[in-house]
């Protein structure tokens, strides 16, 4: 089917209500998206929610000091969380930082990679009796360099009492700094929705998993580059996702939602803008190390490769319960074609969807199914998470109840590993209960983010009458390819004004592949004949304009 928009002044916005986002009655649950009654029941403590002739925030506790200083508070309370492992339980045992849930990759990692003994990552081989087999730093090259950063800042010297305690406050500052870049990017991304942020910054699993690892650092990057690119800065989003790429595997996965989006939207220069920016930085950092220790660089690519099941994971509860001979090779085929076939069902809900899903819907979709299927799924890769749960679903109830599972799985991980160790702790069966419940909750919420998808006036972030707010350049933008009918162009004065209940509604477009196309003006072989001033020009808009069919064509 060939079609090309109407004038975008004469398109209203679609109402929220709609329950797919098309024309109809209006869904009484989809008037109510725009409501939290979670956030409005919490909010008593503090005089009840906001009311409607509440003024601007004014004074000194803007939205985002709020959003940064709340952040700062919730990782202090993670720290002091890891206060048994700083004192004694990382020096006396492995059972205290188990029974105690405070363990942390980060000291131990401090002599076991080489960083206590002066070794550079990746171009010095780990001897034997630290690294444990592992010859040079498994971690990606930007990971590392912060790694290393950490440890110059670290005091060392003979005369240096527990140096890894240290090690681990030094990061910890420094992650801080990432975590409260990651809840201040998410409170700027939606502008209408400042006090989302706030959402990360109370995340409990936030707080507990943060100093676990190195993965704060990845994410910051990547939210950088995301708020970049919901300011259509194409080519600087790209260079921070390729950077977070350099720190992290996972950021590489945004630019598959992308290509999607913007192949429905029929918009590739930013597209090739944010690619070419990926591979430029990730390159710049990657190359200098690839080429001087190409052993050292490889490490982690065929460590990730080479490792077996894991906790956590799907994987592993199969392992464990069934009688399936799953060895490493087959587990990597396996996770693959799982994957891939998630994606690809993603791939198509993107455009068989009534109206183009929002950025952050799908990086979160994508990001979810490579975890859920992965081989290993560590408790702070609930890091990954977050964020993208809040842009793509900012929802108390729903995140609670994600979150829920995903701190009783944190618990669990640490009281399974006691119970190794000698100490009383939860057994295998109960382990492979909260395995069992953190995997059933990230699918719940992967389900909600996809019926939101699919019936657009249930997202809260267009309960406003917003298309999408982290889209960028294709936030409001026509559909020039879809499988369904779509939502035409929306005016740039329209974005963001939601009609009301009563209020116009959107021609109906026939269901089916919809290709849009581009008319000259003065061209008399457009949809509807004639010449210039056909079809209501517009003179403004230069020599090329968008053209609809005429009044009742079947197309």
């Amino acid at each position: 089917m060939v079609h090309s928009d109407p004038p975008s002044s004469a398109r209203p916005l679609p109402r929220a209500g709609a329950p797919d986002g098309t024309p109809g009655a209006a869904d009484p649950a989809g008037r109510e998206a725009g409501r939290d009654p979670v956030a409005e029941a919490g909010s008593e403590v503090i005089g009840g929610p906001r009311g409607r002739h509440a003024g601007d925030f004014v004074g000194w506790w803007t939205p985002l000091r709020v959003v940064a200083l709340t952040s700062i508070g919730m990782f202090a309370l993670g720290m002091v969380q890891k206060l048994p492992c700083w004192t004694t339980g990382w020096f006396h045992g492995a059972a205290t930082q188990y029974t105690r849930a405070c363990y942390s990759d980060i000291p131990h990692l401090y002599r076991a990679r080489g960083f206590a003994d002066g070794l550079i990552p990746y171009l010095d081989r780990i001897p034997e009796e630290l690294g444990a087999g592992m010859e040079f730093l498994e971690y990606p090259v930007l990971t590392g360099a912060f790694m290393e950063a950490a440890a110059w800042l670290t005091p060392g010297g003979a005369q240096t009492y527990r140096p890894e305690q240290y090690y681990w406050s030094v990061n910890a500052g420094m992650l801080m700094i990432c975590a409260v870049v990651i809840a201040l990017c998410v409170s700027r991304i939606h502008p209408r929705r400042p006090l989302d942020g706030l959402m990360v910054a109370l995340s409990p699993a936030l707080a507990l998993t943060a100093t676990i690892n190195w993965d704060l650092f990845a994410g910051a990057l990547l939210l950088i580059g995301l708020l970049l690119w919901s300011r259509s800065r194409p080519f600087a989003a790209g260079v921070l996702i390729g950077l977070a790429t350099a720190a992290k595997l996972y950021p590489l996965l945004v630019l598959g939602p992308l290509l999607l989006l913007c192949l429905r939207a029929g918009r590739l220069r930013p597209l090739f803008a944010v690619c070419g920016g990926a591979a430029l930085s990730w390159t710049l950092v990657n190359l200098p190390v690839m080429l001087v220790a190409r052993e050292g660089w490889a490490t982690f690519y065929t460590f990730s490769r080479e490792r077996s099941v894991d906790f956590g994971s799907l994987w592993l509860l199969l392992v464990q319960r069934t009688d399936l001979a799953l060895d490493t090779e087959r587990v990597n085929l396996l996770a693959t074609g799982a994957t891939l076939a998630g994606w690809a069902v993603l791939a198509v809900v993107t455009f068989v969807a009534p109206r183009r899903p929002r950025l952050p819907q799908l990086v979160f979709l994508a990001v979810a199914i490579f975890i859920l299927f992965n081989k290993v799924y560590s408790p702070q890769y609930v890091l990954w998470l977050i964020p993208l749960a809040v842009l793509a679903r900012p929802r108390w109830r729903d995140l609670l109840i994600w979150q829920s599972a995903e701190v009783l799985y944190f618990l669990a991980i640490w009281m399974y590993l006691a119970q190794t160790t000698g100490e009383p702790g939860l057994p295998r069966g109960g382990y492979h209960l909260a395995i069992a419940l953190h995997l059933a909750a990230t699918a719940y919420l992967c389900l909600v983010v996809l019926r939101d998808i699919l019936r657009p006036g249930r997202d809260p972030v267009r309960a406003d009458g917003s298309d999408d707010p982290a889209g960028g350049t294709l936030n409001g933008a026509a559909d020039r390819f879809a499988l369904r009918p779509h939502i035409p162009a929306l005016p740039s004065e329209r974005r963001g004004t939601p009609l009301a209940d009563e209020g116009e509604s959107l021609p109906p477009v026939p269901a089916g592949i919809v290709f849009h196309v581009k008319h000259s003006r003065g061209s008399t072989d457009r949809p509807g004949g004639g010449g210039v001033g056909t079809g209501g020009g517009d003179p403004g808009r230069g020599g090329v304009r968008e053209t609809g069919p005429p009044e009742g064509s079947p197309t």
